[in-house]
């Protein structure tokens, strides 16, 4: 992978010949940061250095681009580059900060200082959405195994911090279970149309008292469970084959299974999870 560099130090340097070398062999990403021309599209690991050198190397990468260099999943390569850094007239592509950071709340990751695990949550939990910070505590806890109390300590060497209130409501949804952000997504629904909190990544056992298959989310007390389907469960013939399986064992050992993908109305989701809820309640009374 080509490396960023700044332009103006190569060319002190004598690695580039000349400014008109400079500007046709490469290309700025960031004022005085370049890339090789090649027509590539840059990684976001080119960016989160390329941001950093552009900061001096003074800078510190927070937010989506942490979490990404932490093993985070689902991060495009297009996020703008978060960083911790007092100058506030960021090029496009980056976002500047001037928040405080703690020592234990500083870490390196391939070679550039980035926020801890923790203190990505952190930032992350205030900066976003409700929906899509959920989402990203989710991938993050996924890669890294995120302990909350770490990130409550985080907020309390913090007090004040604006937006507090959105990461105590997104920390208490989060749960790294979630293997997709449209989990995430299908999770949140259930809870705000007014369900407990599902179970993520349920095992059933099948028999030999092993679990054989896992549900994405749901509740064992009443035997429902909820999966969203993504596009290679029906582009996949041997996925479909293994579902169509998976679909009629789970159905024999008593568990209502509802399916959702991509372009379902939230009223048809909630909709057929109230039949499926109320079905399972009357059976159950019917047992009794």
């Amino acid at each position: 992978m080509e490396r960023p560099f700044i332009g103006s130090r190569a060319l002190a340097a004598g690695a580039v010949a000349n400014k008109y070398r400079l500007r046709s062999r490469f290309r700025a990403v960031f004022p005085d940061v370049y890339l090789p021309d090649d027509g590539s599209v840059p990684t976001l690991r080119q960016l989160a250095e390329a941001a950093w050198l552009w900061s001096g190397q003074q800078g510190v990468i927070s937010g989506i681009a942490a979490s990404a260099l932490h093993g985070s999943k689902w991060v495009g390569d297009d996020v703008p580059i978060d960083l911790i850094h007092p100058n506030p007239r960021a090029p496009r592509g980056i976002a500047t900060h001037r928040d405080t950071l703690w020592p234990e709340e500083l870490g390196l990751t391939v070679g550039m200082p980035v926020t801890t695990p923790a203190r990505t949550a952190f930032d992350v939990g205030r900066w976003l959405t409700r929906n899509e910070a959920v989402a990203r505590l989710d991938a993050l806890g996924q890669a890294t195994g995120l302990n909350r109390e770490e990130v409550l300590a985080v907020a309390r060497r913090h007090p004040g911090a604006r937006h507090a209130r959105r990461l105590n409501t997104a920390l208490a949804l989060h749960d790294s279970g979630a293997q997709s952000p449209q989990e995430t997504w299908l999770r949140l629904l259930l809870v705000d149309a007014g369900y407990p909190r599902p179970r993520t990544q349920i095992p059933v056992d099948c028999g030999d008292g092993y679990p054989r298959y896992f549900l994405d989310m749901g509740w064992e007390d009443v035997m429902i469970g909820v999966e969203y389907d993504g596009a290679h469960h029906r582009s996949d013939p041997e996925q479909a084959r293994h579902d169509i399986v998976r679909h009629e064992t789970l159905a024999e050992l008593g568990w209502i299974v509802i399916r959702v993908v991509a372009g379902m109305r939230r009223a048809e989701i909630v909709r057929r999870l109230d039949r499926a809820w109320s079905s399972s309640v009357r059976a159950d009374r019917r047992i009794a």
